[in-house]
């Protein structure tokens, strides 16, 4: 037996030398879903700049797929089950209803600089903030998206009379805007649209190009719609609550000191590499690219936006949301 006659605690000291930095590292797992893409690039480029920022001290463990069920992430937020998560709002707009604003139909969001600008103005309303706060959830940043249009099978609708019947795979306030021309909406997620589509299950899809690409829904798609453009959906990246609080002073820094550049890279690389793909990948698959009259769109969107918008307001007021001011402070940024 080895004796000493340090004191404990220095004894402790000289111990801890041994393992500290092992012991002081900050490791988060963070959960997405199907594989890298446009859509996941600003969180892959936290993660490199975040260790970058703290030489190593501090790393986001990504995983597609590993940790939990693109449905299911905010749940395992709630429980700490891992510490960074991606999810969207229409996937379960009960859970989020604050953040389902920015899914609204026709808002004329038209830029990805200008969907960041809208999106973390409302993330950073107290009610918005509240809302998520149920969850033990920390609103990080966005996942901008371009307005939604739809590559579907079969023959395309030439007129918006065409979608009666026709079943659409559409969430939020896009489902909302093809259910007001006779379309069947039907909610599911990204990593099951594939093979729904192969079944039958649903004819048309809506997506932005990204997701088309990564999803593979134009390998067998015979039309696209070049500018239907009836909203897109909002995808959050968030942070366990707890788990950003114990976070130190630097790697605090580091993680929101490297929000603003991930996101300039995101839309860098999707008005980029991912655009400048979408227009050749029709052509080579001999899509079909069906682009509306302005006097069918305006008639759509006079049809679909202000009920739209009023129900949403009603909807949520009951709930205790200052709704009215949430879809003011968007629609106001917008015209602005």
């Amino acid at each position: 037996m080895i004796r000493t006659h340090l004191p404990k605690a220095a004894v402790l000291a000289v111990i801890g030398l041994s393992f500290g930095s092992e012991a002081l590292a900050t490791e988060w797992n963070v959960s997405l879903w199907g594989k890298r893409r446009a859509f996941t690039e600003h969180v892959e480029k936290l993660a490199e700049l975040v260790s970058e920022k703290t030489n190593g001290e501090f790393t986001l463990n990504i995983s597609y797929g590993g940790l939990s069920n693109n449905r299911e992430n905010l749940d395992g937020i709630s429980i700490g089950a891992f510490e960074m998560a991606q999810f969207c709002a229409g996937y379960h707009a009960d859970k989020n209803p604050s953040i389902t604003v920015l899914e609204l139909p026709f808002l004329g969001v038209d830029s990805l600089e200008k969907e960041i600008e809208v999106s973390m103005a409302v993330y950073n309303h107290p009610a918005v903030q509240d809302d998520l706060g149920r969850w033990n959830a920390t609103l990080l940043m966005p996942s901008p998206l371009p307005q939604y249009n739809i590559v579907g099978v079969g023959d395309a609708p030439k007129t918006l009379d065409a979608y009666k019947g026709l079943a659409v795979r559409a969430t939020g306030g896009i489902g909302k805007a093809m259910e007001a021309i006779g379309a069947v909406p039907t909610s599911m997620s990204a990593s099951e649209v594939r093979q729904a589509m192969d079944s039958g299950v649903v004819k048309a899809v809506s997506f932005a190009p990204h997701a088309h690409m990564s999803f593979g829904t134009v390998e067998n798609a015979t039309w696209w719609t070049t500018n239907l453009n009836p909203g897109t959906v909002n995808c959050p990246v968030v942070a366990n609550t707890d788990a950003l609080n114990a976070l130190s002073d630097s790697e605090r820094e580091a993680l929101m000191g490297s929000i603003e550049e991930s996101l300039a890279h995101y839309v860098d690389y999707y008005n980029g590499a991912t655009m400048e793909a979408w227009g050749p990948l029709l052509d080579e698959k001999g899509i079909e690219q069906v682009t509306y009259d302005e006097a069918s769109l305006t008639a759509f969107r006079d049809a679909v936006a202000g009920p739209a918008a009023t129900a949403w307001v009603e909807e949520n007021a009951a709930r205790g949301l200052p709704a009215q001011e949430l879809y003011d402070l968007v629609t106001g940024l917008v015209a602005k």
